[in-house]
């Protein structure tokens, strides 16, 4: 099913009790190879669907009230793999990286002949426009927007990608959008986002094999 980005028919409360739960989709080839890999619709690796049945394991004791995912297929696989039935939102796609997409970090700077990021000096027209850091913050802006009326009913559940994910979680903890390039995602890991002590507040990050206890109110 496919979502028409529908927003909530009143705000949410206060500090949601639900716990919103990003799981980076597997391992592709091109995020293997460190290409930047947006709006381009590649499939998992082997190891990639690996990593998504393990992700599956970690959000296995989870009762998600709403679960939605990226419509490419390396997150939509992810979501399968890890046995979660999910909504299509198309506000979830990763970053239009324009003019770079499929091009490493390392060739960029070789080409410019600085230490070019994403997240500090922008991407550039090509196939695609391309995006502004700000205007993928839009993107998880309506999304979280979205989602926080449902997690005071429980947990919601977000399959998507790298750069996405750090963004939005940067819209989330109330932080600038380039916040995101402080964090990192590794594919197929499964963070947490939630409330503390009235805050919003990463709880988990960037785990695999096991996800910590989330700290109690004491």
């Amino acid at each position: 099913m496919t979502s028409v980005d529908p927003l909530p028919d009143r705000p949410a409360p206060d500090n949601p009790s639900g716990k919103l739960v990003l799981l980076r989709h597997g391992e592709t080839e091109w995020s293997k190879t460190g290409k930047h890999t947006g709006l381009t619709d590649i499939p998992l690796t082997e190891h990639g669907e690996e990593l998504a049945r393990g992700a599956g394991a970690l959000v296995s004791g989870y009762d998600f009230v709403l679960t939605l995912s990226s419509p490419l297929q390396r997150a939509r696989r992810t979501a399968e793999l890890a046995g979660l039935r999910a909504d299509i939102d198309p506000l979830l796609v990763e970053w239009d990286y324009g003019g770079y997409e499929g091009r490493t970090t390392r060739e960029i700077r070789a080409e410019l002949g600085y230490n070019w990021t994403a997240f500090t000096h922008g991407v550039i027209r090509g196939e695609t426009p391309g995006e502004t850091v700000e205007e993928v913050a839009a993107r998880a802006s309506r999304v979280l927007t979205r989602v926080m009326p449902a997690l005071a009913e429980g947990d919601v559940a977000l399959i998507a990608h790298g750069h996405y994910l750090r963004i939005l979680t940067a819209v989330f903890l109330r932080l600038a959008p380039r916040f995101g390039a402080m964090i990192t995602l590794d594919a197929g890991s499964v963070s947490v986002l939630g409330f503390y002590r009235e805050q919003p507040a990463i709880l988990a990050w960037n785990h695999g094999p096991e996800l910590p206890k989330v700290p109690s109110e004491s």
